[in-house]
């Protein structure tokens, strides 16, 4: 019996070494890839600046209107959600309709690990690789508002980077379910394209939602979209928010997407079986 035991705990720390093997593996290639563009790396940051020039025409704002927030708390505000979309950006419908429309996603099933690891591979060492350009660009921000500078609590920032790592894995289930439908349209990627322009304004990434009439705040409540950008940012700044509902309704809308995801691939890979792919 003891030696049943002993074995079994042998062989589980060897599925965990090869699996984190793996991740390393994964993680390293397309690292290295990214780090072949990082010119590219460096513009993908820039182009998500508009965060920062907002901020400019909320401060105005502030001082000559009458809102919950001043105009430092403003400044902090755009910054933090300017980090929040850095960390939490998802491209992959692209790179899933290419996969589809062209056939080269047939050359990933084949391989004994869903396509999807792939994606979130190289998502995780993208981010990794502008670490340096975002912190380069927070800090000429805050020698361009010094004012702004606050340093959050210790269990603040921890609990800010739990609820970024969910916002990812949140807006990652969203768009991949999105993209299952270019198993049935070639143009798939314009579905996020109008979900993205809802998520800028319902967000948070255009104004906070402090800002907003409070029935809308209400309704907007019970959507994704707040949790996306909004949610972190408050946790970081200390703006009061539910966080155990907030936690809540991330993992609930996660789940009913993760579920519509699963049951559109497996009906998407029967339609691109059928197609001869």
């Amino acid at each position: 019996m003891t030696n049943d035991k002993g074995q079994r705990t042998k062989d589980k720390g060897q599925i965990m070494k090869w699996f984190f093997k793996k991740i390393l593996a994964f993680l390293s290639v397309y690292y290295a890839y990214m780090m072949e563009y990082r010119a590219e790396v460096f513009l993908w940051a820039l182009s998500g600046a508009l965060p920062l020039i907002l901020m400019g025409l909320w401060i105005e704002a502030s001082k000559q209107g009458n809102f919950s927030l001043t105009s430092t708390q403003f400044a902090q505000y755009f910054l933090t959600v300017f980090l929040v979309k850095e960390f939490t950006i998802v491209w992959m419908i692209w790179e899933f309709e290419k996969e589809v429309l062209e056939g080269t996603l047939s050359f990933r099933l084949l391989q004994p690990i869903d396509p999807v690891w792939h994606h979130v591979a190289m998502h995780l060492a993208e981010r990794i690789a502008r670490i340096p350009f975002t912190i380069g660009l927070v800090g000429l921000f805050f020698f361009l508002y010094p004012e702004a500078f606050w340093l959050p609590k210790l269990t603040t920032i921890l609990l800010f980077i739990m609820i970024v790592a969910l916002a990812f894995t949140l807006r990652f289930v969203i768009q991949y379910t999105f993209a299952m439908f270019a198993f049935w349209t070639e143009r798939v990627a314009s579905i996020e394209e109008l979900w993205f322009l809802i998520y800028l304004f319902c967000g948070g990434v255009i104004a906070p939602l402090e800002v907003f009439p409070p029935l809308m705040q209400k309704i907007l409540l019970w959507t994704p979209f707040p949790y996306l950008v909004h949610f972190p940012t408050a946790i970081l700044m200390g703006l009061p928010v539910n966080i155990t509902r907030g936690i809540l309704m991330m993992l609930g809308w996660g789940t009913i997407f993760f579920i519509l995801n699963r049951w559109l691939w497996k009906k998407g890979l029967k339609k691109y079986s059928g197609m001869g792919a």
